[in-house]
């Protein structure tokens, strides 16, 4: 496979050596005739985040916190690629693939800028806070006087 020999670059301070990612090929399932019996064409890639010597340990950290729900309990990010009928290109596929999810996950998070609700906004809300007292009011048993 052409596409694993490469490194993987996902910024201009982080590469990915090649050594790093692991691809392995399996039989795709779904339609397909005879072809989808006898060529292994599924590409599955795994990148051990916990042992990556090319990331820095801040980056270590944030990709384990950051993709926690995607990892396995090693500490891999394991990824399936199938939807191509040749093997090249679901594992370049699989490598855009996780160049995209580090790329997100890496990316440093802009905080929220504090907002206040629009004084119509707090009108019309109050406005229908006090239609809807009315309509609670109007239901129940009318006082004595």
């Amino acid at each position: 496979m052409r596409a694993s020999r490469a490194a993987l670059r996902v910024g201009p301070e982080l590469v990915i050596p090649a050594e790093e990612l692991v691809f392995s090929t399996a039989r795709s399932g779904g339609p397909g005739g005879q072809n989808v019996n006898k060529v292994e064409s599924k590409v599955v890639l795994r990148y051990d985040v916990r042992r990556g010597r090319s990331l820095t340990e801040d980056q270590r950290l944030l990709l384990l916190e950051r993709l926690a729900g995607r990892l396995t309990r090693n500490g891999e990010l394991v990824l399936h690629s199938s939807r191509h009928r040749e093997q090249s290109r679901n594992a370049e596929a699989a490598r855009e693939r996780l160049l995209g999810i580090l790329l997100e996950a890496l990316a440093p998070r802009v905080p929220r800028k504090e907002t206040r609700p629009k004084r119509s906004a707090r009108e019309k809300r109050l406005q229908t806070k006090r239609v809807r007292s009315a309509v609670k009011r109007g239901r129940s048993r009318p006082k004595d006087e």
